[in-house]
């Protein structure tokens, strides 16, 4: 069969695998916000469930935010922080929270 041959004029050169290569993801700080609204309870909710963060950890961060009107949360890569961010400010949507997070490239 002279279809099935292999040689260079039938099968095409590969391209390399170099141009499908992704730089890394740059890492972002996540924070969150104070507000005179949201509970203390529904803020550790979010940071235990959203961001996966020890109940201990949340609380500290929870009144951190109380105290300065910010705290940092955690670094994730920046997908994934907006991720996160988008999920946590859809939560507290649906509660009618004002619950604010902020990213900074680190």
């Amino acid at each position: 069969m002279a279809g099935t041959e292999r040689g260079a004029e039938l099968v095409p050169d590969r391209v390399g695998r170099e141009s499908a290569r992704r730089e890394p993801e740059r890492p972002c700080r996540v924070y969150i916000h104070n507000d005179a609204v949201t509970p203390m309870d529904f803020v550790v909710h979010v940071l235990v469930t959203v961001f996966l963060l020890p109940t201990i950890n949340a609380e500290q961060i929870m009144y951190a935010a109380h105290l300065n009107g910010r705290a940092y949360v955690q670094t994730l890569p920046a997908t994934e922080a907006r991720r996160r961010i988008a999920r946590a400010r859809f939560a507290a949507s649906l509660r009618t929270f004002p619950l604010e997070f902020s990213m900074e490239a680190e």
